[in-house]
């Protein structure tokens, strides 16, 4: 199992993030999985680490040690609060993953429910107990690979177009608006709506505010001397007023405010 690229969008203040370990699945399972990924914690006492949002439009399949869960797509941001120690191995789900499974992502939508998976429950737990941490990454990585070839089936036609949209906005920053997305598929605005809300669980405005906004957040991280307006221009925006409307409604606060790290 290869490690992933390290990928800082999803993530507001990345240092303040324990290490995350990433893993590319194999390519049997590519329509399936974006990356299997893993951390842990030890967090003092008393304490707690609030992580910051802005993630992925997918969903997470999770392993700790309490169980497994399966986490919707976030309308928006969100935050997770760390403390004592743990840890936790999971898989970013691409959107033929959700037909595959039987779930309706809308139906999940800013939510985490219990998923009966013992037997990948049982491998995770074992090879985090056995030995050294530091090199259990991926052989995690490979049990999670076993449990999707043993129980998922074939991705379906309608699950593969999910994943086409899911790559356009990823892939096409010049795509920013939902006519735009609807002719780069050669879908019907409607037709893109309704795909976008049963297999992603957002409308395709939201997924494409989503990815845009956490490469603006990235940039604004890494570039100190980038200018605002040259973000929103280069992200497709029509001035850097409209990054900042995007910027408030999705997240609470204003550009400048994210890069002075006044959160």
């Amino acid at each position: 199992m290869e490690e992933a690229a390290a990928d800082p969008r999803g993530v507001l203040y990345p240092a303040r993030l324990p290490a995350i370990e990433r893993y590319s699945p194999d390519p049997c399972l590519s329509q399936l999985v974006s990356w299997f990924w893993l951390v842990e914690w030890d967090i003092a006492p008393g304490r707690t680490s609030r992580q910051e949002l802005l993630p992925f439009p997918q969903m997470n399949l999770v392993v700790q040690a309490e169980g497994v869960t399966l986490s919707g797509p976030a309308s928006g941001a969100s935050h997770r609060d760390l403390s004592g120690s743990g840890w936790a191995v999971a898989a970013l789900l691409r959107h033929a993953a959700a037909q595959a499974l039987g779930v309706e992502p809308v139906q999940l939508l800013d939510q985490e429910i219990q998923f009966n998976a013992p037997e990948l429950l049982a491998a995770i737990t074992e090879i985090k107990t056995r030995g050294p941490h530091e090199s259990n990454g991926a052989a995690c990585a490979d049990a999670f690979s076993s449990w999707f070839n043993a129980h998922l089936p074939h991705v379906s036609r309608e699950g593969l177009r999910a994943n086409e949209l899911l790559d356009a906005v990823a892939m096409e920053r010049g795509i920013v608006r939902v006519s735009q997305l609807a002719q780069h598929l050669s879908l019907s605005s409607r037709s893109l709506q309704r795909m976008s809300e049963r297999y992603l669980g957002l409308g395709p405005l939201a997924v494409i505010r989503r990815y845009r906004l956490q490469e603006a957040a990235r940039r604004l991280r890494d570039d100190p001397g980038a200018s605002i307006a040259g973000i929103a221009a280069e992200l497709g925006y029509s001035d850097q007023a409209h990054l900042a409307a995007d910027f408030r409604k999705v997240l609470g606060y204003s550009p400048r405010t994210y890069r002075q790290g006044r959160i």
